[in-house]
């Protein structure tokens, strides 16, 4: 059973912010053993996104990783905003 982790991603981002319909998540690559995903976010939202002191961000990576460890692959999770 293969994790999607761009629908994990969105998932748990999109009741945090106040601009759903600006949450953005992409696959940049997708190899054998690495996975690298870009969160764009409404500029306004992205404090709401990384938290205080980046703890729900930090949040967010570990839930991920955790779904990615069970594939043997390592997720890397970059969010910005625009």
């Amino acid at each position: 059973m293969a994790v999607n982790f761009e629908v994990l991603v969105k998932n748990m981002i999109e009741p945090l912010v106040t601009n759903p319909e600006d949450v953005v998540v992409k696959t940049l690559s997708n190899d054998s053993d690495n996975i690298s995903i870009q969160v764009m976010v409404n500029k306004d939202d992205l404090g709401r996104v990384i938290g205080k002191g980046g703890k729900i961000a930090s949040a967010i990576r570990t839930i991920v990783y955790a779904g990615a460890t069970k594939e043997n692959k390592r997720v890397q999770i970059d969010i910005d905003a625009f």
